[in-house]
């Protein structure tokens, strides 16, 4: 149950109305709907790039509420790919706060699978609103606000192609030396081989900025992609605690199984989107950030997520380079196993590199090249905190821990990162214009 009594500041008017707008939510409230939305995802196995596009419309539901409350927020339309001219709803007696908030879960609840499990949370939520006096007419105007806002969104994200993938032929993996194939213990069928199909929200093509080839595969002992795969066994069968830590911090692998010998068991884990917008969540609380930049900034990352998984996604299925486990069992050691279990797609690029690399450059922009802070997401996962000096700190550990894991190699964590940083600063440079020229030049070095 999201609890409003602690983020909320009281203050006593006369008026019904004019105390309904004394009232203040808080980035925390954000978070909360956001960690509803992540637990349904975990429920129902969501692939990563088809996370970061639940919560990419969701905040932006959210953030189109604010914008047509508050002029100092500009629309995104003429910001984002065909982003539609949306009225404001002839609602009156709302609560702008409440109705972006109602605006995410109303948007969630009709995208998710298991959206309709947000029905409770959202009678829960409301049930708190009136307990801190949120009146039934401004919870009914701004449930009706928070609607006919959702319904437009909804209608921009039908739009963006992800219903044909459906449509397409099914996927088979080519057993052809040096080319992906599924692995243990699940070998699950490849994810979103199409993604790269779906409009993006900012780049121009999918191949904007595509990545340098990979390293050439081969089986000569002389050869760079030898070399880079003994570098990968080598490592991963010594890895030190502090390097099995950061591993399994960043893991997020949502088709992780435990084996129980006869029976395989699913092990709940959030994507790499869902941890940057905990982070997200954590900075805008830290930083004391209001209520409507904090929905901006939500929205910003939700976005350069879509946008750097459809690049990564892109280079993933042309590459479709074979995994670090695949390739040491055939040509070093039939009997290794990786520290983490190996995703089901392609290895080069990495997306977590590319995805943490694109969420630090949107996070340093709004809090600052030397934010300090403690990462607590994957605390509900039983894993410690981690404490980092800045969000490009965090995001070169997220990308090394695959090479720690076992599931990337190198030049697949490297270039990942160099695209990352591309995608986020283009994301930047076409909603705050900003130059996106320097910073990712600057942090690659």
């Amino acid at each position: 149950m999201l609890m409003l009594v602690g983020g909320l500041l009281w203050g006593c008017t006369a008026l019904e109305q004019q105390k309904t707008q004394q009232i203040k939510f808080s980035s925390v409230q954000i978070s909360h709907v956001i960690d509803q939305m992540t637990t349904l995802m975990v429920n129902d196995v969501t692939n990563p790039p088809l996370a970061a596009r639940f919560f990419a419309y969701a905040t932006l539901a959210g953030y189109e509420v604010i914008v047509q409350n508050d002029s100092t927020y500009k629309s995104m339309r003429g910001l984002l790919n065909k982003y539609p001219r949306i009225a404001k709803p002839a609602v009156t007696g709302y609560s702008t706060e409440l109705s972006a908030l109602l605006a995410m879960l109303e948007t969630a609840k009709k995208m998710q699978p298991s959206g309709v499990l947000l029905d409770s949370f959202q009678v829960q939520f409301l049930d708190s609103c009136r307990q801190v006096g949120i009146s039934e007419e401004v919870i009914r105007s701004s449930v009706d606000y928070a609607q006919q806002v959702s319904k437009a969104i909804l209608a921009y994200a039908k739009a963006d192609k992800y219903n044909r993938i459906s449509n397409y032929p099914r996927y088979t993996p080519e057993q052809k030396e040096g080319y992906w194939y599924p692995t243990p213990p699940g070998y699950f069928a490849p994810v979103e081989p199409y993604f790269n199909t779906v409009r993006s929200f900012t780049l121009d093509t999918c191949i904007q900025f595509k990545p340098a080839p990979p390293v050439a595969f081969s089986t000569n002992k002389n050869s760079e992609f030898y070399k880079m795969l003994r570098q990968n066994y080598d490592s991963t069968t010594n890895l030190t605690s502090q390097q099995q830590a950061i591993a399994a911090f960043w893991d997020c692998n949502p088709f992780a199984l435990q084996d129980g010998g006869h029976l395989q068991v699913g092990k709940k884990k959030i994507s790499p989107g869902a941890h940057w917008l905990g982070i997200t969540g954590g900075a805008c609380k830290q930083a004391k950030t209001d209520f409507a930049k904090a929905m901006k900034i939500h929205t910003l990352i939700s976005v350069g997520l879509m946008d750097g998984f459809i690049a990564c996604w892109d280079e993933k299925y042309r590459s479709n380079r074979i995994r670090p486990e695949t390739a040491i069992r055939k040509y070093l050691d039939p009997n290794f196993k990786p520290f983490l279990q190996t995703p089901p797609f392609p290895e080069y690029l990495s997306g977590h590199s590319t995805i943490s690399a694109t969420s630090a450059v949107i996070l340093t922009y709004y809090f600052g090249d030397n934010f300090k802070y403690s990462d607590t997401v994957e605390e509900r996962y039983g894993l410690p905190a981690r404490s980092f000096n800045s969000f490009q700190e965090a995001a070169i550990e997220a990308g090394i821990s695959r090479f720690y894991g076992g599931i990337h190699f190198m030049d697949a964590i490297e270039n990942g990162r160099k695209q990352g940083l591309q995608v986020g600063e283009w994301v930047l440079s076409k909603v705050e214009h900003t130059p996106p020229v320097i910073a990712a030049a600057k942090q690659v070095q």
